[in-house]
């Protein structure tokens, strides 16, 4: 939890004014009838409210102060858009947008650029996910998330994958004593590219499999789906779809050579 204290320019954080409801009711009647200084008071009165939203998050003391800004803008949208007559308490209604203004600034600081589009994507299938896990009580296939949300199965992985944070090429993945092994050492060079030869006898090898092996392979490397979902899809156990996979894999192996 973030424990630091924020500083604004011309903001004393620790002596923020607050309103009662009926100051608030006050002015936001004020306001929709057009008192535009009635809005600043508005503001004024809910920082609080962004300090106290922004302390669930995990920040850094470099951006604290950018994310209280970002805050402030969902602050500013859930008073411009606020509807006294549904009888519900404003900062009810203005948390969802300023937690919605704070998570989308942490979406888009990835060191990586990714579309919004890709992302957006992303936290459908995951939403998707988690409320078909809480009726069903097991995870949707990648067939029913691609048919629910009209996207191909191939690009749901890819999604998901965006939202992974990078890794730098020199983090150790192994160490016996000796030398260390870092991820750069695991990367293939650009030199070593697969000659024609090699890429037409792959795809030969891969025409040569038994239909349920090419599927799977299919399945597995290109749509990116575990065993599991297969094992549900062809109806068959989790430890038939591995040994059909390991069967073809040694077959493309030895076709290759």
């Amino acid at each position: 939890m973030y424990n630091k204290k924020v500083s604004i320019p011309g903001i004393d954080t620790n002596n923020l004014k607050t309103l009662t409801t009926e100051e608030m009711n006050e002015l936001f009647k004020s306001y929709q009838n057009g008192n535009k200084q009635a809005k600043d008071k508005l503001v004024e009165g809910n920082l609080k409210l962004v300090l106290s939203i922004l302390k669930r998050f995990k920040t850094t003391e470099e951006n604290i102060n950018d994310m209280f800004q970002i805050g402030c803008i969902g602050l500013i949208k859930a008073i411009d858009n606020f509807d006294l007559s549904l009888n519900v308490c404003f900062s009810t209604y203005a948390v969802f947008l300023i937690k919605g203004e704070i998570l989308r600034a942490f979406r888009d600081a990835t060191p990586i650029r990714v579309s919004r589009g890709t992302k957006d994507i992303a936290y459908k299938i995951l939403s998707y996910k988690e409320k078909y896990y809480n009726t069903y009580g097991h995870e949707p296939t990648n067939t029913e998330i691609a048919s629910k949300l009209g996207i191909d199965e191939y690009f749901i992985s890819y999604a998901l994958t965006s939202l992974k944070e990078p890794i730098s090429i020199y983090q150790p993945i192994y160490n016996d004593g000796g030398d260390t092994i870092y991820l750069l050492d695991q990367i293939a060079s650009e030199k070593e590219e697969y000659d024609k030869e090699t890429l037409i006898a792959l795809r030969k090898a891969l025409n040569n499999l038994k239909e349920r092996e090419r599927l799977i392979i299919y399945n597995r490397y290109i749509i990116g789906k575990t065993q599991t979902e297969l094992s549900q899809e062809l109806n068959i156990s989790q430890a038939q779809v591995s040994r059909i996979e390991k069967t073809a894999l040694e077959n493309i192996k030895r076709l290759v050579k």
